[in-house]
């Protein structure tokens, strides 16, 4: 039976993954604070952010054949007001330890020519602001899954991204919002996370992503990002034809609305 490796799957998009890959046919384990509350999948402790508490994790598991990087928090507030420690602990998260994740991985990889699936956002190519912090993490992942597909193909381990639209979760509760400089904004900040807000909890179930990393975990001939949902192949696709001044305006009229 072949193992997947799942990061952040006590809820959200992780917990539904993990449902799927189980429904699958795969074997389950789950790294996280919080155990997994799926029957059939192994939960191993872990805060991925601890290198020590990861190699310990991935040498108590035998087998890796799909590794599916998830966990993830966001932040959002002016980049003029965000303390540096908020900064670094966003990329802490969202980027350095998915590097930690996947240098524990390989060794287990490389012997089953295994699979790497990067949960990216949209967000890495409209870049969204006051989320400017979580918008240059996921475009950090996108730019590492793609050196990591030209380094790991001789071994035989492909590497894709998901890049995600909006998606109803918690994500959207434990989002670690700043309200600092809202005065000096004009309300902006509150009136853009509010849209950030709103489109979340009208966005796709976490299941539609679970199925998308099914389908992406078979795929033969894996892209180096694969986009889910229309409605956001529609508008990347778009991304590609208007200038980049034409597509920052745009954004910025979607999520800075007038009072």
């Amino acid at each position: 039976m072949k193992t997947a490796v799942v990061t952040g799957a006590s809820g959200g998009i992780g917990l539904e993954t993990a449902r799927a890959l189980l429904a699958d046919g795969w074997q389950g384990v789950c790294l996280s604070r919080h155990a997994c509350p799926l029957e059939g999948v192994r939960s191993i402790p872990c805060d991925i952010t601890d290198r020590a508490q990861v190699q310990a994790a991935f040498a108590a598991v035998d087998r890796v054949d799909l590794l599916v990087n998830n966990a993830g928090f966001g932040i959002s507030g002016a980049v003029e007001c965000t303390g540096e420690a908020e900064m670094r602990r966003q990329f802490d998260l969202n980027f350095f330890a998915w590097v930690t994740v996947i240098q524990a991985a390989l060794p287990a990889l490389r012997e089953s020519r295994g699979r790497i699936l990067n949960i990216s956002s949209a967000a890495a190519v409209f870049s969204i602001p006051f989320q400017s912090f979580y918008s240059a993490t996921k475009a950090a992942v996108e730019s590492l899954t793609c050196a990591l597909r030209s380094e790991l193909a001789p071994f035989g381990i492909t590497v894709g991204a998901l890049r995600l639209g909006d998606v109803k979760t918690g994500f959207t509760a434990a989002r670690q919002k700043s309200g600092s400089g809202d005065d000096l904004y004009a309300g902006r900040i509150a009136r853009s996370v509010a849209v950030m807000e709103r489109d979340e909890q009208n966005g796709m179930p976490p299941a539609a992503i679970a199925a998308a990393v099914v389908r992406a975990a078979h795929k033969k001939h894996l892209p180096p990002v694969t986009t889910v949902g229309i409605k956001y192949k529609l508008l990347c696709g778009l991304n590609k034809l208007l200038p980049l001044s034409a597509v920052t305006a745009l954004i910025a009229k979607i999520y800075i609305p007038e009072k």
